[in-house]
């Protein structure tokens, strides 16, 4: 296929006396190689020196958002890293209050790399956090604070998030604390080739409200004032907001964070599959309903999908009664799950449409050749 002549570029967004770090040059993924071009993303931190919404029913436009975001701006705190030293800050960005004891989220990519770890709270004061557990697969960390009695965020079902709702950005972009910014969700399931491992999850909610650097690990929360995701990414040329942002779906956000928070590591299942997305010609070849749905082109010996009976040329089209349409939405639901956890898996074979009940789900191998 043709591709365009736009370089990627990935930028955390934190603070850098507001220079922006850049890297250039990312993989291809497969479902690059095979329906879309590149697209000039960024990560949101900084570096010195970057709503569920109310249910389809009652889905309405709100006549201001002054309730959501004075309830939402004092549970999302601003992070400063400072060097090894431990006296200049290198790096930066925002944190969201999940428990009245201290306990923090943010981007794996605000924190990596640094020394010690200060939060500000709304009411301006700084705490030193530990690092309880990160994950660069899904760019998520967990810090704790020792000040007890905080108000914390209510997660929200990420699920139920639609295109076109209206969502709240909370965070400290450019060291501008508390800033609010509004916009609508503009889709979901976002793979934009961020994240980089064999095992990275991508499947974010596209939003166009107003995110900056600064804003990484700040809250997307819907009109109810539940976090609905983790920002994360914008989508820019300049290392500035040009249209769109990008953030973790909380119910990714919160598998990841019990597990680090239980265990300080991820506790990772595998179906043990290779994929790729279903392209006009296999959608044709396999006479598929839709051009949608997840292909798969080899399976693990050994693995779980074997053990199930899945076979190579089957579309995985849901999983646990959840329509899975495409990789990163497959590989999501995958990614919430443990090992030893049952699933059902909604397949076509040659025209056919089967059901795999009782997919028990194995660990992920340390050094494995496997896929999802």
């Amino acid at each position: 296929m043709k591709k365009l002549g736009l370089a990627v570029a990935v930028t955390l967004l934190l603070n850098a006396a507001f220079t922006l770090f850049l890297f250039n040059g990312l993989k291809t993924s497969v479902a690059e190689e095979l329906s879309k071009p590149s697209p000039p993303v960024q990560l949101v931190g900084m570096k010195y020196g970057q709503v569920n919404a109310k249910p389809a029913t009652n889905f309405y436009v709100p006549d201001d958002f002054v309730e959501t975001a004075n309830t939402v701006t004092q549970t999302v705190v601003n992070i400063t890293v400072k060097s090894r030293s431990g006296y200049d800050p290198v790096s930066g960005g925002s944190g969201v209050i999940i428990s009245p004891d201290g306990y923090i989220i943010t981007n794996n990519h605000v924190i990596d790399g640094g020394g010690k770890v200060e939060v500000t709270l709304f009411n301006k004061r700084i705490y030193t956090a530990e690092v309880v557990g990160k994950d660069p697969f899904t760019d998520l960390a967990l810090l704790k604070i020792n000040a007890p009695g905080l108000q914390a965020i209510r997660y929200g079902n990420s699920d139920d998030v639609q295109v076109g709702e209206w969502v709240l950005a909370v965070g400290n972009p450019f060291n501008l604390t508390s800033t609010v910014t509004a916009g609508i969700v503009s889709a979901k399931g976002r793979n934009i080739d961020i994240l980089r491992g064999l095992y990275s999850i991508e499947s974010f909610i596209q939003t166009d409200a107003v995110v900056n650097p600064g804003n990484s690990g700040g809250a997307l929360v819907n009109m109810a004032g539940e976090l609905v995701g983790i920002n994360s990414a914008i989508m820019s040329q300049t290392g500035g907001y040009e249209g769109y942002s990008f953030a973790i779906p909380s119910n990714l956000v919160k598998k990841i964070i019990r597990d680090l928070r239980e265990h300080g590591e991820v506790k990772r299942a595998i179906l043990g599959v290779s994929i790729r997305e279903v392209s006009n010609e296999i959608a044709a070849d396999l006479d598929l309903p839709a051009v949608e749905g997840v292909f798969v082109s080899d399976v693990n010996e050994g693995s779980s999908a074997a053990d199930a009976g899945l076979q190579m040329n089957d579309v995985i089209i849901g999983i646990n009664g959840t329509k899975t349409a495409s990789v990163p939405e497959l590989q999501e639901q995958i990614a919430r799950l443990r090992p030893g956890d049952m699933v059902s898996l909604d397949i076509i074979r040659y025209g056919k449409t089967l059901r795999k009940d009782n997919v028990k789900l194995k660990p992920m191998p340390k050094d494995p050749d496997f896929r999802r």
